[in-house]
């Protein structure tokens, strides 16, 4: 998939090239992580390429902070609640250990960014909080992965 999705990136015209990159990112498992390293691997300047990887990555995970949070709102008056999922009581227990903070900078490790994020909403915690450590996260793994990419690129060449 990866290579694909840098293969739609290389074969837009270079001034469309960051969008293709801003698409990848959108894309849960793809983020901003990859999709820097998508943008850096197509010959993209690195900085344009880890500014629209973390742009596409930020917009989806709102999304999708804004949806769990809207759900949310309509679920909570609701009288019997579904039992959780294992996947779910092992999120919701990493969020109780380790907080917002913790599990945006950590849980992209483990799940894509719009996952957590939406998980974390549904659990209770604050849209705006999430959205704030989401987006340091986001950012954090972008530029650390971009980066990484571009001395991979530069050491090769």
């Amino acid at each position: 998939m990866i290579d694909a999705l840098q293969d739609f990136t290389a074969g837009l015209p270079d001034v469309l090239q960051w969008v293709g990159i801003v698409l990848a990112s959108a894309i849960p498992f793809v983020e901003s992580y990859f999709g820097a390293v998508i943008g850096v691997l197509a010959g993209i300047h690195p900085a344009i390429a880890i500014g629209a990887a973390i742009l596409g990555n930020v917009v989806s995970m709102i999304l999708f902070v804004l949806s769990a949070h809207g759900v949310r709102s309509k679920v909570a008056g609701r009288k019997d609640p579904k039992p959780e999922t294992p996947r779910r009581r092992k999120l919701r227990e990493r969020f109780d250990r380790y907080g917002v903070a913790g599990v945006s900078l950590l849980g992209q490790t483990i799940l894509p960014s719009q996952i957590t994020s939406a998980a974390m909403v549904s659990f209770g915690a604050a849209k705006n909080t999430v959205i704030l450590w989401q987006v340091i996260s986001i950012i954090i793994w972008g530029v650390v992965f971009g980066v990484l990419a571009m001395l991979g690129v530069s050491t090769l060449g």
